[in-house]
């Protein structure tokens, strides 16, 4: 086993080339871990401006939803969670519903494509449906028919599924918004490459309901900084200390 101890078995001090290694061992270790750190609280700073642009996005006043002009420059970063305006015919018999689990229980939502006055179509989620009205014919009245506003949160598109279950489109099974898959799915063109979380204006016979978005940031980067910066005091002791000692020791030894 390899002898760790500041003095080697037989009680002696240690070579300076030894120590000279186990301490820049140490420091090599100690600039590591402040830069773990120092990059931990570059990512609070940017995670902190992220939650402050997102909450301007969400309280400004809504704009109109981003024409096919704008659609390939919609990114996460410059467009999720605007808030924005589209007005349109919904097509209601092209509905999908997505399994869904909020604040008001398992459910689905639902995804209605609504044709605006360009040709073009974006998909809305209009909002949530407990398990027993997935069926449109359950719910009638909250089928919206003419030209209607929509006024929600701009959404990114959620391909595929999610993590442990992927969409399966042909059997109407559906875990993740993914605007592609559905638009395909329901032979629609001119798709919009993201989809709108309706608000909470109340639909005709109080289905789906709207305005459940959840907007929350995972932000412990202060407690993993703070941890880095720990360990990498310690080590930098463990150093000083292990150079101290050897000290002590060649002293004794004299």
């Amino acid at each position: 086993m390899t002898d760790i101890s500041p003095t080697t078995s037989q009680g002696k001090p240690r070579s300076a080339l030894t120590l000279a290694i186990w301490v820049l061992s140490l420091l090599l270790l100690t600039a590591l871990l402040i830069g773990l750190g120092t990059w931990q609280v570059e990512r609070l700073h940017w995670k902190l401006d992220l939650i402050a642009r997102i909450d301007a996005r969400v309280h400004a006043p809504p704009v109109a939803a981003p024409g096919p002009t704008q659609w390939a420059d919609v990114t996460a970063e410059n467009s999720e969670y605007k808030h924005v305006q589209a007005s349109g015919t919904f097509l209601n018999d092209k509905e999908t519903q997505v399994y869904a689990s909020t604040a008001l229980g398992a459910g689905y939502w639902v995804l209605t494509p609504l044709k605006l006055a360009d040709g073009t179509t974006v998909i809305i989620n209009r909002g949530f449906v407990p398990t027993e009205k997935r069926n449109p014919a359950t719910r009638t009245e909250g089928e919206i028919a003419g030209e209607t506003t929509v006024t929600g949160l701009l959404r990114i598109n959620e391909p595929k599924g999610t993590l442990l279950r992927s969409n399966v489109p042909g059997e109407e099974r559906w875990y993740s918004r993914d605007v592609t898959d559905i638009a395909e799915a329901r032979g629609l063109r001119n798709v919009a490459p993201y989809f709108i979380d309706a608000d909470d204006t109340k639909n005709p016979g109080g289905l789906p309901v709207g305005g459940l978005t959840q907007i929350t940031f995972h932000n412990s980067h202060l407690v993993y900084a703070i941890t880095w910066y720990g360990l990498a005091a310690m080590t930098f002791g463990m150093a000083v200390y292990l150079v101290y000692f050897e000290r002590q020791r060649a002293k004794a030894a004299r």
